[in-house]
């Protein structure tokens, strides 16, 4: 165990050496491609020295202590190639280029890097590597962690109970109150503070084990954290553990596709899939496999998720598969337990090379994960209402043994008819306001429809304006118009006193007859002038009327051009955003998720204190009505008779008590059940303590229902008495009439 995991005091220094020898310019990166030839036959040989590193524990233990004594750096790059192998060399030069130039690695050569984390990370790069996977570098809780170890968490005592029982053979945490245990302490106790949910849980401490074994704590609790948030560790580990359930249906339903033979053996000998696969998707085969083989598969899983994990399940199953159909349920649980791990001694290259053999949908694990969360929605609702039924049933046969052993019923058949019609008449009014409801979203739906087809205030301006020039050009033509309307006026006045004057020229001498031609002449050059002044207001007109024309069309062109601006603007915005909603589109539906689970368990836990309470209600009204009979019966007064009857008032007196202490606990209860609470579903049972009745069915749920609280007001003979209003309820009524020798007791 020693020769394939490091101490985190000798890990701690070998990242720093990684760090200095990757920046010194002997080993800087002297091709940009990410696999030359060169490189698979670096690749290869990296393999071997990493095959070598984990078998021969002396030379590990050698090189540890070659590092301890190099001083600050530890290793340098000249004691590097002293100290450590050619093939060592090789490997550092390879895993320190994909260090340094991870960003371009991890978004154009995906693929590759898959395929060399599969072959296994040098031990020497793991700490650096998860980091970079879970993208657990620079978090911002890594400051708080210091902070969180000087507080208390209520999960103290479970996490030092259970820290013996982490790695109790590994040289770093087996001694009792050693750095491994404290530091192993540390972490968690810090992640039961940031999520106080989960808490702790036992599984998890194997997993913060393993990385205390590559990395300081500091940074170990950083990668728990995103190991929790992001590869739905979280889910496994929450107290209701419904993501492990999931996973166990997903991995059966893999197992009856690929191996059916196996399935059908499984479910012949009760052989459930929790029973041997849950340790295996909540420690990730750290409990369960050796621990070399067990890290080289938690590679894979930085890296993948929890595909890995369902890969070598099956890989497993199908490499030991006729063994196990020999074999009884006992049986297959010791092979899992003693057989297995010692055939994954020699490496882990056989069953992971197996494992990507499997066929994996993801599509399909999606559907099965739909699938399951309907059928539990089902049979959740399924036992909420057979429990209901079975309460019910069993109240309504004591209400029937009651009723027979008391007689006729109570009600009469008109106050039946009568409650039926207010039934009618209240669903009439709850179906009306279901209409008017429906109307007004109808209204409110068409005024926002009405809303969005108005203009806006900035085009609603831009209109204002040009309609305003408009009216300003109008004006103009309107004042030209008349103007020429009073030169044509003024041109008949002229024509008209001309005509006047030529009536009588055939008369006049020829000197007239001369100035009655140059005036005539005089008459026609102001008529063409008027007419050019006309021509000239008409292309006035004209020339204005394609001005307004030429102002609208350059007020739609700046229109069209800032919209134009305004929609480049806004598809870079939702560029971004766009990017940003699938960045919070997977942690929006993982929330959604809790949610939902969440409210759906605080609707189940309400309903099941309400119907814990009816039922209580339910027997302290069996008990009344058990008074009732024996009161019929004559058995009250057959005691009057014959014992002393102070004595059996003070008796009733302190059941009427009890009864009425019994009915306030339970309005106070049932006050209380409208606050669910956080922390789970809580079932309460209320037991009766009356020896006359014991419920047959105590784990049934009873169905709340609608009913008056019971008041039980006694009126004793003696004059002492104890009454209390209450407008809701019924009132029992016991009483002694105070002169007479013969006693009775009257409800």
């Amino acid at each position: 165990m020693a020769s394939q995991v490091a101490t985190p005091t000798s890990l701690q220094t070998t990242t720093t050496s990684s760090s200095t020898s990757l920046s010194s310019p002997g080993l800087s990166p002297s091709s940009p491609s990410l696999l030359s030839p060169d490189d698979v036959e670096l690749l290869a040989k990296l393999e071997e020295q990493n095959r070598l590193l984990e078998t021969d524990t002396k030379s590990l233990r050698s090189m540890n202590g070659s590092r301890r004594n190099s001083g600050s750096s530890l290793v340098s790059s000249s004691s590097a190639s002293s100290n450590l192998s050619h093939l060592e060399e090789d490997s550092w030069i390879l895993w320190g280029r994909i260090v340094n130039e991870w960003e371009d690695v991890r978004k154009k050569k995906e693929k590759q890097l898959k395929d060399l984390v599969r072959k296994g990370i040098p031990h020497h790069f793991r700490a650096i590597v998860w980091q970079l996977l879970c993208n657990a570098q620079n978090m911002p809780i890594k400051d708080q962690y210091s902070e969180l170890l000087k507080m208390t968490s209520p999960c103290e005592k479970l996490i030092r109970r259970d820290i013996a029982r982490t790695y109790p053979e590994h040289e770093f945490f087996k001694e009792k109150d050693s750095l491994g245990q404290e530091v192993l302490f540390n972490v968690m106790k810090a992640y039961s503070l940031v999520d106080r949910e989960v808490g702790y849980c036992q599984g998890s401490a194997f997993i913060v084990g393993l990385l205390l074994m590559q990395m300081p704590e500091e940074e170990a609790f950083c990668v728990f954290v995103k190991l929790m948030q992001d590869y739905r560790l979280r889910e496994l580990f929450k107290p209701s553990m419904a993501e492990l359930g999931l996973c166990m249906y997903q991995f059966e339903s893999m197992i009856q596709e690929h191996l059916p033979e196996l399935h059908i053996h499984f479910q012949a000998q009760s052989f459930h899939t929790s029973m041997y696969a849950s340790s295996w998707f909540l420690t990730i085969f750290l409990t369960s496999f050796p621990l070399r083989v067990a890290t080289r598969i938690f590679d894979i899983f930085m890296c993948e998720g929890l595909e890995i994990v369902f890969r070598v399940g099956m890989a497993i199953l199908q490499m030991n598969q006729a063994e196990l159909i020999q074999l009884d349920m006992e049986g297959m649980l010791q092979y899992f337990q003693k057989v297995i791990p010692p055939q994954l001694e020699s490496g882990p290259d056989k069953v992971i090379n197996a494992a990507y053999q499997i066929k994996y949908n993801a599509k399909k694990m999606k559907k099965l994960e739909k699938e399951y969360t309907t059928i539990k929605t089902k049979e959740m609702e399924e036992q909420v209402e057979i429990k209901r039924l079975r309460t019910e049933n069993r109240l309504l046969k004591q209400r029937i043994d009651t009723l027979e052993k008391k007689g006729p019923p109570r009600f009469s058949e008109e106050s039946v008819l009568q409650l039926e019609k207010e039934l009618v008449q209240a669903r009439l009014k709850e179906a009306e306001s279901q209409c008017a409801l429906k109307e007004m979203q109808d209204k409110i739906l068409d005024i926002e429809k009405r809303n969005t087809s108005l203009p806006d205030d900035t085009n609603v301006a831009r209109l204002q304006e040009e309609l305003i020039g408009v009216k300003l050009r109008e004006a103009e033509a309107v004042t030209g118009l008349k103007e020429l309307r009073q030169q044509v006026r003024n041109l008949e006045d002229h024509w008209q006193r001309h005509l006047t004057r030529t009536t009588g020229r055939w008369k006049d001498s020829p000197k007239k007859n001369t100035v009655s031609e140059l005036q005539d002449e005089l008459m026609s050059v102001r008529l063409r002038e008027a007419e050019a002044q006309a021509e000239l207001r008409e292309t006035r007109q004209r020339m204005l009327e394609l001005e307004t024309q030429s102002q609208i069309h350059s007020n739609q062109m700046r229109r069209a051009e800032q919209e134009s601006r305004g929609l480049q603007e806004r598809v870079q915005t939702l560029t971004v955003q766009n990017k940003d909603l699938h960045v919070q589109l997977q942690e929006i539906k993982r929330r959604q998720a809790e949610i939902e689970c969440k409210s759906k368990e605080e609707v189940m836990a309400v309903r099941l204190r309400e119907a814990d309470n009816i039922a209580a209600m339910a027997e302290l009204q069996q008990q009344i009505s058990e008074l009732e009979i024996q009161k019929e019966e004559g058995k009250v007064q057959g005691q009057l008779n014959h014992t002393d009857s102070s004595q059996y008032i003070r008796d009733l007196k302190d059941q009427i008590s009890e009864l009425k202490h019994e009915v306030r606990c339970l309005r106070g209860q049932r006050g209380l059940a409208g606050k669910p609470s956080f922390d789970g579903i809580h079932i309460v049972n209320h037991y009766v303590d009356v020896d006359a009745y014991q419920s047959s069915d105590d784990d049934e749920v009873p169905k709340p229902k609608s009913g008056g609280r019971i008041k039980l007001r006694p009126n004793l003979g003696d004059g002492d008495s104890d009454s209390e209003e209450d407008d809701d309820g019924e009132a029992l009524r016991l009483s002694v009439p105070p002169s007479s020798s013969h006693k009775s007791t009257t409800v």
